[in-house]
């Protein structure tokens, strides 16, 4: 027999025990043996009962929560994880989809009623966007907030598939004069929210998709407006109106919050402040974790634009003193959490973490004292406001006893 042939010979042998291995029972360590059988599969699939990621619980009823970024993987939030703002008190609206109705009316030529099944027959395109509270990591709400999940939890990534909100108003016939448009919720409060023409014809969407399937009841189920990188609020769930308006309409929600009063302003605010600023945050290390001791470390995080695609992050480990360029993680979407790495070896000495972060229409993220120059007060004036689109350079001050903590006013 030939080295070739002894070869072949050993090679099928080996082949066989494994083989006899793959299909034999699994013996597990402690000398019991368990098996796998259909009974155990399920129809809608469940994580391992080791993995406790979850949202934090910031008001009754799961009627808001906070993304936990900390743990996040990659660019897209897992649709059990995705954030929730929202006015129900008690439960998200139980719709049935095959009841649902979406009416386009006002200053229209044909006013139209869209079943949720009529949508879905229509051309659908899927997109990769972030939503975040316009109220995201502002002062007011992280005075007690320790962890990245709850200073910064208020924005999530997902695919979203749907229809373009274009093609329903062209199908519709916008008449001269409409220049803005009124969407309305089907939740208890008739959520309602204007917004211009000019978003409507750009790249809104009208979405019944989240992640590979329906979005979940508590993110607009069976229909929800996307308005892409504008402030969380504009972004009606359970969608069932919008009206062609020739001007907005100054709803309860929009002349009792969601403006933008500044000090330079001498008493003013802004109204309509839509698009959300360039942003990111490290997510590790971030504060409330404890880091193991000297050593290698890869610093990671999350980088967003609410006006374009994220173009460079920069961080520093030394409080802002000098900057390295972290490396973008592919896939780059236009207004979407972008992932950004850079290896870093801990000396076991006091360090501040910083990310810089740029979009590519030259928006570069501010320091606090930066934002606050261009809202016409100080720092301090932060500390006891409610700012909306708030999004100063974060810093994570890494202590000489391992642990890292919120350094934003200190």
């Amino acid at each position: 027999m030939n080295v070739e042939q002894r070869n072949r010979r050993r090679f099928l042998k080996r082949g066989a025990g494994l083989a006899g291995l793959a299909v034999a029972a699994i013996r597990s360590a402690n000398g019991q043996t368990t098996e796998t059988s259909t009974k155990d599969l399920r129809p809608y699939g469940e994580r391992s009962r080791f993995e406790k990621l979850a949202r934090a619980l910031v008001a009754p009823n799961g009627a808001a929560s906070q993304t936990p970024l900390q743990d996040s993987m990659g660019i897209i939030t897992p649709s059990s994880l995705h954030f929730v703002v929202t006015r129900y008190r008690n439960n998200p609206p139980d719709i049935d989809p095959a009841q649902h109705r979406l009416m386009i009316h006002g200053m229209v030529d044909r006013p139209l009623i869209y079943s949720v099944e009529e949508i879905k027959r229509l051309p659908s395109v899927s997109r990769i966007h972030f939503l975040e509270c316009g109220g995201n990591s502002s002062p007011r709400l992280r005075r007690n907030a320790q962890t990245v999940q709850q200073t910064h939890g208020w924005t999530s990534c997902s695919e979203w598939t749907g229809v373009q909100l274009s093609l329903l108003l062209k199908e519709a016939g916008v008449q001269k004069g409409g220049d803005w448009l009124v969407a309305e919720g089907a939740d208890a409060g008739k959520q309602t929210k204007s917004f211009p023409m000019s978003k409507a014809m750009d790249d809104a969407l009208v979405v019944y998709g989240q992640n590979g399937e329906a979005i979940r009841p508590d993110q607009g189920y069976p229909l929800r407006l996307l308005l892409p990188g504008w402030e969380g609020v504009a972004n009606i769930k359970w969608l069932r109106r919008i009206k062609v308006v020739d001007q907005p309409y100054l709803t309860k929600t929009e002349i009792t919050a969601y403006t933008q009063p500044r000090p330079g302003l001498k008493g003013k605010a802004l109204w309509f402040d839509f698009a959300m600023g360039v942003k990111s945050v490290i997510t590790r290390p971030s504060g409330g974790q404890t880091l193991p001791g000297p050593g290698f470390y890869e610093i990671t995080g999350l980088a967003w634009s609410g006006q374009g695609t994220i173009r460079r992050v920069e961080i520093s480990t030394d409080g802002g003193r000098t900057w390295k360029d972290a490396q973008l993680q592919d896939p780059i979407h236009r207004i979407a959490h972008t992932r950004f790495r850079l290896p870093w070896h801990w000396n076991g000495e006091e360090a501040m973490l910083l990310s810089r972060s740029t979009d590519d229409i030259g928006n570069v993220q501010p320091t606090l004292a930066d934002l606050a120059k261009t809202w016409g007060t100080t720092p301090g004036f932060f500390q006891t406001a409610f700012p909306e689109h708030f999004n100063p350079i974060q810093p994570w001050k890494v202590n000489s006893d391992r642990s890292v903590r919120d350094a934003l006013f200190s």
